[in-house]
């Protein structure tokens, strides 16, 4: 299948710098998380990238677990990408991390230089590609010394492998410790990966939030919609099809208590009285938050993906909805 992007694709999203450096992305991002692992319709996958490079979203993100099984939304998107999209390498910016488990024995997990070195050479063949643009560390690894992991990174960017490094599920604390240590290597780490929702604010508490500015590093959130919370899936309890009833890895039923649901149905009230849906409101939510970079957005079919770019039309907030939000979510 030949495919042609279309030439008003940079016509109506923003992009932002990476904190203080050259590299810019999208104001909303895809991640291929969930829906691109081989139990997932190819055809639907390649439409889900289609669209989202036809309008304006040049940056997706990976990680070398994702699938299921691991390994499998690499080789996805690898074989989309190689197939249809290879002419346009050089508009996108392609991002994967390693720092969960990826194979048995005391090498595959974690952050040990032995790991990520093998781990990026493992991503890169997976996707056939010579270098991805964002190679991030995944996880803290209270095991290994920082600086191991930091300099196994430095490397892996020397080497060609990585144009940029990222660092993914990190506190405040930990994330300043690392980008003295970056910055003490000349490394260009830009970018921070973490969760962050109406629901979630552990960015806020942990320091990450007010960090990553001060150190004017980018920050790109992910799971901005909790799981599917914030949606409206839910508005009316747990349906047959979703998420929770098919795959509880990452949102159990438990979860979703009639406390939930009566404050997903008030944050709707208010989603409405913006004219936006309550994903679009939850979206722009996170985005108008100071130092936000860009945010990951998951999607099962591409009508999702052309739903929650309308996010950026309204990315306002008075103080009456400001404190509205925080006093139904918190």
């Amino acid at each position: 299948m030949d495919y042609l992007a279309k030439e008003t694709r940079y016509d109506s999203i923003s992009y932002n710098r990476c904190g203080e450096s050259g590299l810019k992305l999208p104001s909303v991002s895809l991640g291929l998380w969930h829906n691109f692992g081989e139990n997932a319709d190819y055809e639907n996958m390649r439409n889900m990238c289609f669209t989202a490079f036809d309008h304006g979203i040049t940056h997706f993100d990976l990680a070398n677990n994702y699938g299921p099984p691991a390994g499998s939304a690499e080789r996805n998107f690898g074989k989309i990408l190689h197939k249809n999209m290879n002419a346009y390498r050089d508009e996108m910016v392609i991002s994967t991390k390693a720092g969960y488990y990826m194979w048995p024995g005391p090498y595959g997990d974690y952050g040990s230089r032995k790991y990520l070195t093998a781990s990026i050479d493992q991503s890169l063949q997976r996707m056939k590609l010579d270098y991805v643009d964002i190679f991030y560390h995944h996880r803290i690894d209270p095991n290994t010394p920082l600086y191991e992991t930091m300099w196994a990174l430095n490397d892996i960017v020397k080497s060609g492998k990585a144009l940029y490094v990222g660092l993914s599920n990190y506190d405040g604390e930990t994330m300043l410790k690392a980008t003295q240590i970056l910055n003490d290597l000349h490394c260009p780490f830009v970018i921070n990966q973490n969760r962050y929702s109406i629901f979630d604010r552990t960015i806020e508490k942990n320091g990450l939030l007010e960090s990553a500015i001060s150190a004017k590093k980018g920050l790109i959130i992910f799971s901005p919609l909790a799981q599917g919370l914030l949606t409206n899936r839910y508005l009316h309890g747990i349906p047959a099809d979703s998420r929770v009833r098919t795959d509880g890895r990452f949102l159990n039923e438990k979860a979703i208590s009639k406390e939930t649901l009566e404050k997903i149905q008030k944050l709707d009230e208010i989603a409405k009285n913006r004219n936006q849906t309550l994903a679009q409101m939850a979206l722009s939510w996170v985005y108008s938050h100071a130092g936000i970079t860009s945010v990951l957005i998951g999607a099962s079919k591409p009508e999702q993906i052309l739903e929650n770019l309308k996010m950026a039309e309204n990315c306002r907030f008075d103080k009456e909805e400001l404190s509205e939000i925080d006093s139904i979510a918190l």
